[in-house]
């Protein structure tokens, strides 16, 4: 029996994913391209102008803009790796040198990531404000109060502090759950040849995370240079610009200074920059590896 033709029939496919491309089209591909556009322009009046690529000589001659990059790549080198060494070993923790309570502690570690920006900035502030909790307990042991939010390092370490405190846990969740997917005769065979705790956890967990770690790292790069909350709420990007972010930097210029020209430029600017750096974090987590 021959199947009935039916003209355009080779459409239907297509017509199934057209919601899915129409969305990918407005919602990604569109603002990507509008951004690419207004780095080239210029505002005056409500009137967008071609200026060819003035903003990015602005760029490069931008002290805040250097500053602010200055600022994430220190969050990048010191915040990201002390945040990815803890969750790696709280996953540990709880993988193996736990026995009892493990959907517990999960939880509790896990809680700080859904906690509101607001509420636990306003209590870090309480707790790290000049005469709070944590000034009184140094002084406990003879060190004089520091000014947390007045001065560029303490406040920088206040900021790390938070992120470290907000996505450890969610870090530790994906570890954790790439650890479960171990097959247990590596360890009784590790076991049985005398390994400890630390080669265990070195030579035969780690290497099965690796590609979670990775993109983990990844990940937190992309967030740490898109930085916004913390520097905001905690510092408002001071004292002296000492924690603007580039994140920060981008909603000033577009929602402060209404300037959202040069705000794409910045954008753009952050693109290149997590583009160079997860090449590099790609070349030294061994992916190119063949």
């Amino acid at each position: 029996m021959k199947k009935k033709w039916r003209p355009y029939s080779f459409l239907t496919p297509y017509s199934f994913i057209l919601p899915s491309l129409i969305l990918l089209f407005v919602f990604n591909i569109y603002p990507v391209v509008q951004t690419i556009a207004l780095s080239f322009m210029k505002i005056e009046r409500g009137i967008f102008s071609f200026t060819g690529i003035d903003n990015y000589v602005r760029l490069l001659n931008d002290k805040i803009f250097w500053t602010a990059l200055f600022n994430s790549l220190i969050y990048l080198v010191i915040q990201v790796p002390i945040m990815t060494v803890l969750s790696f070993l709280l996953a540990v923790l709880l993988y193996k040198g736990i026995n009892h309570l493990k959907g517990l502690f999960r939880s509790i570690f896990f809680i700080p990531t859904v906690v509101e920006a607001v509420a636990y900035s306003l209590i870090f502030l309480l707790l790290f404000q000049d005469e709070g909790l944590v000034n009184y307990i140094l002084s406990l042991v003879n060190i004089d109060a520091i000014l947390w939010t007045k001065s560029p390092w303490p406040a920088r370490i206040l900021v790390m502090t938070v992120m470290t405190w907000r996505w450890t846990g969610y870090n530790m969740v994906m570890f954790l759950a790439s650890c479960q997917s171990i097959p247990e005769d590596l360890f009784e065979a590790a076991k049985l040849d005398g390994a400890n705790a630390w080669q265990i956890s070195w030579n035969i967990i780690f290497p099965q995370v690796k590609p979670v770690v990775l993109f983990s790292v990844i990940m937190s790069t992309i967030g740490t240079l898109n930085l916004f909350s913390e520097p905001y709420l905690l510092t408002g990007g001071g004292p002296i610009n000492s924690t603007m972010s580039l994140g920060l930097y981008v909603y000033r210029q577009a929602f402060s200074s209404f300037n959202t020209t040069y705000a794409s430029t910045i954008s753009i600017a952050i693109v290149i920059v997590v583009a160079i750096i997860t090449r590099l974090q790609f070349f030294i987590g061994g992916k190119d590896e063949k």
